[in-house]
């Protein structure tokens, strides 16, 4: 019996005309691009390369904006911020081998700090594919081989059929929680061969949802209603889920302090009197942390940095919401919850019970005269000075970019974010040179903000090529270089392991000539000033207000504040 739910609408006319009669010319590069802008892409990252022509010569017949960048590492970062700001998957599109290869320490970022990006590659010819030896222009025995321990999934095309279903598999995996970096791999023969098949439309790829098991959140709003000191760990699974208005909700209504992991900067108010802010490296956080008797962790593995380098040691239970199976109770045993941190937040607001605690204010008061106590003890004036000129800049709204130098290690503590998902670093990964072509991607992602990005001179040395790029497309992004002379925490790290070796330091490889980053920004057609410190405040605001890209150099050697997980205090 035949019901009329089970029947299909009839086509029409016209899709049924467009289905048997596709348009002449099209070639599985195409279908690409079809299905990108089906999924509703709007905007792709990369570079092209010989095995990868066909999908560029598609782009030329589709409505999709193609931002080209110069080197594929820094196209990945590009794509890896364009997630990140929009919350939606960010194509990069590579070429073969060499091309494929350099966007890895990219992608380990993105897998890192959960950043959703689909990477698009070309492979060798169809017979290539298997590891059979037969000489192909940047051929590897087993290219998808590299990327499988880096990214979420892998996706190897060998027909044109595949292409709208392996992409869309893709598209649903990096935006499934947690979020990440996908690749999807395609020979050049199958993206140059003639196409047949119709033009791909709508594509379904919905993500999909990581709801809580409520037998478990039942237990943790128990937990936490009978607390008697409960603390929260906020982490960037609560910026990535678009959950700091629920945290914030949840916190007040318990009143537990929060503390924001570096990932999660901006999760919860920086002013809030519930407000640990992110000192996560400094020993009195560490010890209030400890002294909680039940601690929620949201959107974060307590890794390395998170747990003040695996000193923490919590005495209390610990409820872990967590969306990345393999971080639940990594690091400490917990009550796991593995579910998205927007939805397990849910659960618990509407299962907790409202509990006073009028001493909650007074001892964050006292925690954090504590930190500013310590740091005041080590003559750090021109350290808070320049964190403080750079947030006196930069507009309330608009994101910052921070690669891995002196001035961000400071940042992550110290620096009030203002909002969720406006400050961002390469600290998932730690890898140099993250912060310009990151900037650039969040430029193209929302024109409306100018960005900054802020780096040292030696990672500055990794993306100089990408002011190329900024101007080309004329992003409105101010690219802050501080300039120490040399990869600046490297030289205090080994000073630190190894002590002072007078004549040697160039021996050491921490010391760099490097170039007029004024003079050199210009010869892009970008303008550049040379400023100071006390300057910094003014010229800083000035490049930022300014259309189109700017460079800003501020010549400093800065300092970072003791560390608290060696035991000092």
């Amino acid at each position: 019996m035949t019901h009329d739910h089970d029947l299909e609408p009839s086509p029409t006319p016209a899709r049924t005309e467009a289905a048997l009669n596709p348009p002449p010319g099209r070639t599985g590069g195409d279908l690409v691009v079809e299905t990108l802008a089906g999924l509703g892409a709007t905007t792709v990252f990369g570079l092209p390369g010989q095995h990868a022509l066909g999908v560029f010569d598609a782009l030329r017949r589709s409505d999709l904006r193609y931002v080209g960048l110069r080197v594929e590492n820094n196209a990945g970062f590009a794509a890896d911020a364009y997630g990140r700001v929009t919350g939606e998957a960010a194509p990069l599109l590579l070429s073969t081998g060499p091309g494929a290869l350099m966007s890895l320490a990219a992608l380990q970022e993105a897998r890192a700090a959960s950043a959703p990006v689909l990477a698009i590659s070309s492979q060798v010819p169809t017979p290539g594919l298997g590891g059979g030896r037969h000489g192909y222009l940047h051929e590897l025995p087993g290219q998808a081989a590299s990327f499988r321990g880096v990214v979420k999934s892998v996706h190897t095309v060998r027909a044109q059929s595949q292409i709208p279903s392996a992409i869309a598999e893709a598209w649903k995996s990096a935006l499934s929680a947690p979020h990440g970096p996908v690749w999807v791999e395609i020979p050049q023969d199958v993206l140059l061969a003639g196409a047949r098949l119709p033009v791909v439309t709508a594509v379904d790829a919905t993500p999909d949802e990581l709801p809580p098991r409520p037998e478990l959140t039942a237990v943790a709003a128990d937990l936490l209603s009978r607390a008697e000191r409960p603390a929260i760990i906020a982490g960037g699974g609560v910026v990535r889920a678009d959950a700091a208005g629920k945290l914030r909700r949840l916190a007040e209504k318990l009143a537990a302090p929060v503390v924001t992991t570096f990932g999660g900067k901006g999760a919860f108010p920086w002013e809030h009197p519930l407000s640990l802010r992110s000192w996560l490296e400094d020993r009195h956080t560490t010890d209030f942390l400890e002294d909680a008797d039940v601690l929620l962790v949201v959107g974060s593995g307590l890794g390395e940095l998170s747990s003040n380098y695996h000193t923490f040691r919590p005495r209390g239970r610990v409820i872990q919401i967590e969306a990345d199976l393999g971080k639940l109770e990594s690091n400490h045993p917990a009550l796991g919850i593995h579910a998205d941190a927007r939805l397990a937040l849910q659960a618990l607001l509407e299962t907790v019970t409202e509990r006073a605690d009028p001493t909650a204010p007074e001892r964050v008061r006292t925690l954090l005269a504590k930190v500013a106590d310590r740091i005041s003890a080590q003559e750090l004036t021109l350290e808070q000075d320049v964190l403080a000129a750079v947030r006196r800049a930069l507009p309330a709204g608009s994101p910052s970019f921070w690669d891995m130098t002196i001035l961000a290690y400071w940042a992550w503590s110290a620096f009030d974010a203002k909002a969720p998902n406006t400050m961002h670093s390469a600290q998932g990964a730690g890898g140099l040179g993250y912060a310009f072509p990151a900037a650039l991607g969040a430029a193209v992602a929302d024109p409306t903000r100018p960005v900054l990005a802020v780096s040292g001179d030696g990672g500055a040395l990794y993306s100089v090529a990408e002011l190329a790029t900024a101007r080309q497309h004329d992003l409105d992004v101010t690219w802050l270089i501080v300039d120490d002379g040399g990869y600046g925490i490297l030289r205090e790290y080994m000073t630190d392991a190894f002590g002072e070796a007078p004549g040697t330091a160039a021996a050491t490889a921490t010391e760099l000539t490097r170039p007029d980053f004024v003079a050199l920004a210009e010869s892009f057609g970008v303008p550049g000033v040379r400023t100071t410190p006390e300057t910094l405040s003014d010229d800083l605001s000035k490049a930022l207000a300014s259309p189109g890209p700017a460079v800003v150099l501020l010549p400093a050697v800065l300092r970072m504040f003791a560390p608290t997980h060696r035991g000092s205090d």
